[in-house]
């Protein structure tokens, strides 16, 4: 089977940039298009990611809106940035304007398109864009706590001073201020939490906390957060790569309708 052939980001902004980094240096596909209605800044983020087309066979071009719905995936970061102390929800209504106007500009999109939201509040915005698309619900998914899971893999592991890959722990719920550690599943290189004995009650909570604050904390301090959307997308994309291929079956906390 063919490799995907083509990616479209909406979205040339931090996080749409850096996830098409990401994308280009995993070498998944063989086209990264960038796609946005501010067409200076689309060619200055293509024109800056060409410069390290040296290391990947991944190509990175400016995109349409029709382009993007011929893609096979199409990523939608586009949205209004999220502001100091603002919660996801209170983004809702500035960015269903955003994806009214994508999913017109895109128009019918391919059959076999599939569409990944990552723009916030995004369990919310993947069921909305569903709805305005009339794309079919299996090929419209949100990352939902796919990065707040791994987030929570992070900090267990420098808590205890283990790798990453030993820590096997997962967030569930709404991504942002209603998500939930499922502390009952966290393992620790097959060892249930509970029984690795190094933390208690309040330690897991805290734990808990400082996941689901932690975007709050990023934006505080820098103004926006890209780097770890970024790795997650790569992941999912590698992922459903290796399920094209039936190579393996992965499994991710994301938004889907059901």
């Amino acid at each position: 089977i063919d490799m995907p052939h083509n990616v479209a980001i909406i979205g040339a902004g931090s996080v749409g940039s850096t996830i098409a980094s990401f994308l280009m240096w995993e070498g998944v596909f063989e086209e990264v298009l960038m796609v946005d209605i501010d067409m200076e800044l689309c060619k200055g983020q293509v024109m800056d990611l060409s410069d390290a087309s040296f290391l990947t066979d991944t190509a990175v071009r400016i995109g349409s809106f029709q382009d993007a719905a011929n893609a096979d995936i199409v990523i939608i970061t586009a949205g209004a940035k999220q502001r100091k102390g603002e919660t996801r929800e209170k983004l809702l209504k500035r960015n269903v304007k955003i994806l009214r106007a994508i999913s017109n500009a895109m128009g019918t999109v391919s059959e076999n398109t599939i569409v990944l939201l990552v723009a916030n509040p995004v369990d919310i915005l993947t069921q909305v864009f569903q709805e305005i698309s009339g794309i079919p619900r299996t090929r419209v998914i949100g990352s939902g706590t796919f990065l707040d899971s791994m987030r929570l893999r992070t900090e267990i592991s420098r808590r205890l001073d283990v790798a990453v890959s030993h820590v096997h722990a997962c967030v569930v719920g709404m991504h942002g201020d209603c998500q939930v550690a499922l502390w009952s599943n966290a393992q620790i290189a097959g060892v249930s939490v509970s029984e690795y004995g190094k933390l208690n009650g309040k330690d897991l909570k805290q734990i808990a906390e400082d996941t689901r604050d932690k975007a709050y904390k990023i934006i505080r301090a820098k103004g926006s957060t890209y780097y770890g959307i970024g790795a997650c997308v790569a992941k999912l994309s590698r992922g459903m790569y290796a399920q094209i291929l039936n190579r393996s079956s992965c499994k991710f906390k994301l938004s889907t309708l059901i």
